[in-house]
This record gives structure tokens, C-alpha cells and sequence, in this order.
């Protein structure tokens, strides 16, 4: 469990911060954005990739909560044995961002940054990073992308200085 809670952290785009020229979208509407997403492709790390971890099947929830924060649900299944783990959180937009920029917490008091960096203009797709350039993911709402839908959400990454050849496909199936 506790490495489920620590690739869930990643999967939130925890990072260090500090000073950066990455810039997110201008802006989310988060009642567009929530819903389920799928992982279609990750910088490896070592919260969804190792010796006896192999996260496939990736999705990320995310749902408006009456308290205004919203509720974050990451599953991962492990392609090593088939186990899957599932973690829940809370993540707040910060203020003057226009929703572009959130705070992920799996563990309180620890957030970790969670930056729109590029998205579709109907939401079929998101690129999410940190502002150091540690971690990427690029997410859609059905687990695969189409080539060249694929390819325009890299380059939303690698306008932002991130070296897309480090991305990793995520495997998806069909069976849940």
C-alpha cells in the first residue's frame, strides 16, 4: 500500500518546485475536466515502474467536491501480477491560475504540483507536468489516442522544454 500512495503522489505531478520557464494552458474549466482519464504514455518513475512494479491500465478520477477542493481516485494494475491498487485524494486549483494549476495531496500536509500544461480544446486529451521537468503524463478519455492526436499532445510537451523521448506508453486494455 504504501508504494501504491507513493506512485500515486507521482502520478499527481508531485515535484520540486523552484524557479521555471514552464507555463501551463491558460486556462481549465474544472467542470469540464473532471471525469476519468486514462494514462496514455509517462515519464517512467519509480512509483509505476521497477523491479515487481509494472503500472498498466492507468486511470485518474476526478471528481467536484461540495467543499470546493476536488476528489482525486488514481488506479494502477500491476502488470506483474495483476494486482490492482487504488488511492484517493484531494487536490485545490491555486488561485490566479484559472484552474491551470493544482495542489495534489495523498498524504496531508504533502502537495505536490499538478500543471496543465497542454490540453485538446474539447478535453479528449491533457499533457500534466511539473514545473521542474521531473514527471509528464499524457492522459486522454479513452485509454489510446490516435497517432496524430497523440503526436499534437507531445508537442504541447516538448514546446515546454520536456524531452518527449523519455515518454513511455502505458499499456492499456479493454478489460476492467
Amino acid at each position: 500500500m504504501k508504494r501504491l500512495a507513493l506512485m500515486l503522489l507521482a502520478l499527481a505531478g508531485c515535484a520540486g518546485g523552484g524557479e521555471s520557464t514552464v507555463r501551463t494552458v491558460p486556462a481549465v474549466d474544472l467542470n469540464r475536466y473532471v471525469g476519468t482519464w486514462y494514462e496514455v504514455a509517462r515519464y517512467p518513475n519509480r512509483f509505476e515502474d521497477g523491479s515487481r512494479l509494472d503500472c498498466t491500465d492507468v486511470t485518474a478520477t476526478y471528481t467536484l467536491r461540495p467543499d470546493g477542493q476536488i476528489g482525486v481516485v488514481n488506479r494502477c494494475r500491476n502488470a506483474a501480477d495483476g494486482e490492482e491498487t487504488a488511492a484517493r485524494g484531494t487536490a485545490y486549483a491555486v488561485a490566479g491560475a484559472g484552474g491551470a494549476k493544482l495542489r495534489v495531496s495523498f498524504f496531508w500536509p504533502f502537495y505536490g504540483d499538478y500543471w496543465v500544461l497542454g490540453l485538446a480544446p474539447d478535453y479528449s486529451w491533457a499533457v500534466v507536468g511539473d514545473p521542474a521537468r521531473n514527471y509528464l503524463w499524457v492522459l486522454a478519455r479513452t485509454p489510446a489516442l490516435p497517432p496524430a492526436t497523440f503526436e499534437a499532445a507531445v508537442a504541447s510537451a516538448r514546446a515546454q522544454g520536456f524531452d518527449a523521448a523519455r515518454l513511455k506508453r502505458t499499456a492499456q486494455s479493454t478489460a476492467r
